[in-house]
């Protein structure tokens, strides 16, 4: 919505820059999204926010009334995004790992700092984050993972139908689990231990039981 006056300079002179509506908006995100990259979730402030957009708090409280929605917009608008698709390079393994690596990259971009500091003060239960996961059914990470598994079934890797949903989720679960559970990154050795140590060697013994 446009705002009913234009927004001034910080320091409230006519000379500055006057913007408003979508223009200001975009500005107060872009220079978020450039703070949070340049210093990281705990240092970012509204303040510093709204220097770099060269606005005033005012504005940038007016749109987001504290930090952490703030953050969430510009993660929105700006960060980049998960591949939600499924690898079928002809191995059972090199697709699970291509198609966890494709999630993980672009969460470690945004960094586990980002993700707790938003978990931690994000009020109350309109968290996004705390929001319950969608039934597998309507989950696109599952679906991409019920993909790869069905390619691997057509190649005769797996033994069709010998997979429940839970086993067939298992890397995309313990992948979510270790993002929210670690303050350090989410190493490529993890991702290789969660398919060669616990997933392989799960879904070979569900395929060769009766």
């Amino acid at each position: 919505m446009a705002e009913s006056k234009k927004e001034q300079a910080p320091n409230g002179g006519s000379g500055g820059t006057r913007r408003r509506g979508d223009v200001l908006e975009n500005a107060i995100l872009q220079a978020a999204w450039d703070e949070l990259v340049e210093g990281g979730y705990n240092r970012l402030t509204m303040e510093a926010v709204a220097v770099r957009a060269q606005t005033n708090k005012t504005a940038v409280y007016r749109r987001w009334p504290n930090k952490a929605q703030l953050v969430i917009a510009a993660l929105v608008k700006f960060a980049p995004k998960p591949s939600l698709e499924a690898a079928d390079t002809g191995d059972l393994r090199t697709d699970v790992l291509t198609f966890l690596q494709g999630i993980l990259e672009p969460l470690q971009a945004i960094g586990p700092e980002t993700i707790h500091g938003l978990m931690s003060e994000y009020p109350g239960k309109e968290h996004p984050m705390s929001k319950p996961l969608p039934p597998r059914s309507e989950d696109a990470l599952f679906a991409a993972m019920k993909s790869i598994v069905g390619n691997a079934e057509k190649r005769g890797e797996l033994q069709p139908g010998h997979l429940s949903e839970r086993v067939i989720s298992l890397p995309i679960d313990l992948l979510r689990y270790e993002m929210l559970t670690t303050h350090g990154q989410v190493s490529e050795d993890i991702i290789v231990q969660i398919v060669d140590e616990l997933f392989l060697p799960l879904v070979r013994a569900k395929s060769r039981a009766d």
